[in-house]
């Protein structure tokens, strides 16, 4: 069960019939409500529908949009996570929303035998936002208001994330950042160790086999490159993929200039996948 917090009436009724459509079929499993505009009650009169959808919430799915209405002063347990989809323009109603989602969810007497037995069903919650300066921006600023005795900033952040541990997505996994990569993307868009892995990454990498046949002609760089253990390993697959492309190239040429037969074609697009 999931909060979606959008800028307006229009997106949330927008959102729910791109949610709707047929070939969004993850979506088909989930009800989604739309909790805004003057259809959906003032105040907590929007919070029954929501519930309502819910049932029996161990065994729905449901997804609540709204722009505004329910972001303070209710309790919905089964809420798991919040995406925030819009701009807000103080710490306080990006939290207030945020923490809708951390109210402990628990069920009493889990098997119909155990009157006094509680177990919990809400471990953990998530926050998702896809603009991560601005999420970052408004932690660092959250975070310094809390404690004014406290004159590092530093430190401001690094007791908020205590409790509210921050993680981000480097294009592989998920990693947790501390309070200086906190602060460095708040000010900046990105943390250090994150742009040492983005300078690390292989898509920066573009070699073809023009630059890889000036390498294999050029004597002092394959020297250099011999006296790397990994790189022999690989001298040989090397001379196999310009050998290969180049074979490939010619029997496309020479498929543009006659007809092939049935069986060529299928022996050159295999060629082809191989190399590629």
């Amino acid at each position: 069960h999931t909060f979606w917090f959008l800028p307006s009436v229009a997106s949330c009724h927008a959102m729910c019939n791109l949610l709707k459509k047929r070939q969004n079929r993850f979506y088909q499993d989930y009800k989604v409500i739309v909790a805004a505009g003057s259809a959906a009650g003032i105040g907590v009169a929007a919070l029954p529908p929501v519930l309502e959808g819910m049932d029996e919430p161990l065994k729905t799915k449901t997804i609540t949009l709204s722009c505004g209405k329910l972001t303070t002063g209710v309790t919905v347990r089964p809420w798991t996570g919040i995406l925030m989809l819009r701009n807000s323009s103080t710490p306080e109603t990006y939290f207030q929303a945020a923490f809708r989602v951390q109210s402990p969810w628990t069920v009493i007497n889990p098997d119909g035998a155990s009157p006094n037995e509680e177990q919990i069903i809400k471990e953990e919650c998530y926050v998702f936002d896809f603009a991560p300066d601005r999420a970052l921006r408004q932690i660092a600023d959250y975070s310094c208001r809390l404690n004014v005795n406290e004159a590092n900033p530093e430190k401001k952040v690094e007791e908020f994330i205590s409790f509210l541990p921050v993680l981000a997505y480097d294009g592989s996994s998920m990693k947790q950042i501390d309070a200086a990569g906190i602060l460095d993307m708040a000010m900046s868009g990105t943390t250090a160790t994150l742009l040492a892995r983005r300078w690390e990454s292989a898509l920066l990498v573009n070699v073809d086999n023009d630059t890889l046949r000036r390498l294999m002609d050029n004597p002092k760089a394959m020297e250099a490159l011999m006296s790397i253990e990994g790189f022999r390993n690989l001298n040989q697959d090397i001379e196999t993929i310009i050998n290969k492309s180049e074979a490939v190239k010619k029997a496309r040429k020479e498929a543009n200039d006659e007809e092939l037969s049935a069986k060529e074609k299928k022996e050159l697009t295999d060629a082809e996948k191989e190399y590629k």
